[in-house]
């Protein structure tokens, strides 16, 4: 089972889309908590890009982006309606 990790690795160009929950969700669910508290924090798109998502926007400027508006979608989306999905899902029940 895929668990949450603080330190996911890089991000794909483009999150998950569709009404499920994927390995990638879970995988990145702390990603998307920290993307969302920056973009409640003010924080720019290319530090968000940088420091979360870890894509350099200077040289990858289109997936950077995209990763970035993709993977905001995907976090809006866990905190509106796949969080529903979270308190049933195995992989992230406590030890």
């Amino acid at each position: 089972m895929t668990r949450p990790k603080v330190d996911a690795g890089p991000a794909d160009e483009f999150a998950p889309a569709g009404e499920t929950l994927t390995d990638y969700d879970r995988l990145h669910l702390i990603t998307y908590l920290m993307l969302l508290d920056a973009v409640r924090d003010g924080a720019p798109r290319e530090a968000c890009a940088r420091e979360i998502l870890r894509i350099d926007p200077d040289r990858e400027p289109e997936r950077a982006r995209h990763a970035y508006d993709s993977h905001l979608a995907r976090a809006r989306w866990m905190t509106e309606t796949g969080y529903h999905l979270l308190k049933d899902d195995p992989a992230l029940k406590p030890f």
